[in-house]
């Protein structure tokens, strides 16, 4: 075998192993967002390093703020399923090595109310920051916080309460 031959196989294989990762994460976000979707957020809450940190959109609304530890997340993915939020992974990008990776998700999500109608719908740029396969950093970008300060004053009027 050549050198350029080599090189050619070598630089193949890690794309494809590169590839494979990224399908893999896309394909592990999804399934615990679709969990999330119904109410289960334990595998989410998994994902996090116990020290892990969550900064949400600073605006006027229940889930606004930083999340510091797993238990401090664990009330924000309360207050999400309470809501009855449902969303969608539709764009995952992520750079860097498997110790130290970073994910760009755009994550589309939306609310009805018990009688069916949508009452709130926006998108989300989430950057997360991993150490091996854990999250340690997350910072939620929303597209509309107007959208989402109309919404949380929804929850109040149908009595959905913070945790």
């Amino acid at each position: 075998m050549t050198t350029k031959t080599a090189f050619l196989a070598g630089a193949a294989t890690a794309y494809a192993a590169r590839a494979a990762l990224i399908r893999g994460l896309h394909a592990k976000f999804a399934a615990d967002v679709t969990k999330l979707n119904a109410g289960d957020y334990t595998s989410l809450l998994d994902a996090f390093a116990e020290n892990a940190t969550l900064v949400f959109t600073e605006n006027d609304t229940r889930w606004s703020g930083t999340y510091e530890g797993k238990a401090a997340i664990e009330r924000f993915l309360q207050n999400f399923t309470a809501a009855r939020l449902q969303g969608e992974i539709k764009e995952v990008f992520v750079g860097g090595p498997p110790w130290r990776m970073t994910l760009l998700a755009r994550f589309d999500d939306h609310a009805d109310a018990p009688d069916g109608g949508r009452i709130y719908e926006n998108r989300t740029v989430l950057v997360i920051r991993t150490r091996w396969g854990k999250i340690v950093h997350q910072e939620d970008f929303y597209v509309d916080t107007v959208r989402m300060e109309a919404f949380d004053r929804k929850l109040t009027e149908l009595g959905v309460v913070a945790a």
